[in-house]
């Protein structure tokens, strides 16, 4: 709330505010490649559904005055993304209750393909233009690999993406030495993006809810204040 009340100064200083419906419109990206098999991809659906009813993310969702916009989508190779939720506003418990059961029950929409990871960034920068008027726009990229299909990740930000667009990112590290040397390190110098980046690591799918709650709480009690001046724009 502090954080909420400082940034809303903020930005009256830098102008007059827009009529927003919403402080964070936040796209998830779960990973659905060809190294996800289907017991793995059942832990991701039902892991993110379990974080998002998480008391302290559930706290962090109604943290502010202003509602969150929550859209999650599966990807993998070039032309394989598939909205799972579309934008919804996450307003009360009953709305988010709703948000995770339509993630928990959804079906997988492909076997899986290559690791395309600017494909999916541009699929998530488009979804964002569809997006409720928000202060802020954050996509989160899962994944248990690195890029080895079509364009990467700093192509999609040179053509696809405007300034104020955080991209967060969460590390399925499935095998450790692999995930530690390389895996990690791709994330850190090519998928974050924006003003207060991060990144979180799942030590394994069996980890992933933890490492969701753990970044959702991250992402909707934070703002990214270097971001607020487009307020007033």
């Amino acid at each position: 709330m502090i954080r909420w009340i400082i940034a809303m100064g903020l930005a009256i200083l830098a102008g007059p505010i827009k009529a927003e419906q919403c402080r964070l419109a936040l796209a998830l990206a779960m990973d659905i490649s060809v190294s996800v098999d289907d017991a793995e991809d059942l832990l991701q659906r039902q892991g993110l559904a379990a974080a998002l009813l998480a008391p302290e993310v559930q706290e962090a969702f109604f943290s502010s005055p202003l509602p969150v916009a929550l859209a999650v989508y599966e990807w993998s190779g070039q032309s394989t993304q598939h909205v799972i939720l579309n934008w919804q506003i996450i307003e009360n418990k009953g709305n988010l209750i709703a948000a995770a059961t339509q993630i928990s029950q959804s079906i997988r929409s492909n076997q899986g393909s290559a690791t395309a990871m600017g494909h999916a960034l541009r699929f998530g920068a488009k979804l964002l233009q569809s997006a409720p008027s928000c202060l802020f726009h954050t996509i989160d990229l899962s994944g248990d690999g690195s890029n080895n299909d079509g364009y990467g990740p700093q192509i999609a930000y040179q053509r696809f993406f405007t300034r104020d667009v955080v991209v967060n990112g969460l590390v399925i590290n499935a095998a450790d030495f692999e995930g530690e040397l390389f895996l990690v390190p791709f994330f850190e110098n090519n998928v974050l993006h924006g003003p207060g980046a991060f990144l979180e690591v799942a030590q394994g799918f069996e980890d992933f809810e933890r490492a969701m709650r753990k970044k959702l709480k991250r992402e909707l009690s934070g703002l990214q204040i270097g971001a607020i001046g487009r307020v007033g724009q």
